[in-house]
């Protein structure tokens, strides 16, 4: 079993910068792709950001691209995602997740574990 636990999520200004990490226990996440979702107020569940189990390979919404970067640390079993330029429109609750499968997946379906959330507010 794995757990997962975000943080890092706040109240920022329009143009402002989070850095997310999400910190995996239990059992080691380093042969597990990872990814990002966040849920909007009122929405779905959306694909943000993934990444592979050896953080060569990571793939984005459309509507973060060029703005935010996820990254992982396996040592520290750790993912990030790092937030920049950030909308309004990008204030959701952020969730990680686990696949286990070396290679993400846009899909929610297909992950295994997830976060508890932690919330990201944007203020114009």
């Amino acid at each position: 079993q794995v757990q997962l636990v975000e943080s890092g999520g706040g109240l920022v200004q329009a143009g402002g910068s989070l850095r997310l990490s999400c910190a995996a226990s239990g059992r080691t996440v380093s042969n597990y792709a990872m990814g990002w979702f966040r849920q909007p107020p009122g929405k779905e569940r959306e694909f943000v950001a993934a990444i592979n189990w050896r953080g060569g390979s990571t793939n984005y919404a459309d509507s973060v691209k060029g703005r935010f970067t996820i990254s992982r640390d396996n040592a520290k079993n750790t993912v990030y995602l790092q937030m920049n330029s950030l909308k309004p429109e990008d204030t959701a609750v952020y969730y990680c997740a686990v696949r286990r499968a070396y290679s993400g997946s846009y899909s929610l379906n297909e992950y295994d574990y997830w976060g508890q959330g932690t919330q990201v507010t944007v203020s114009s």
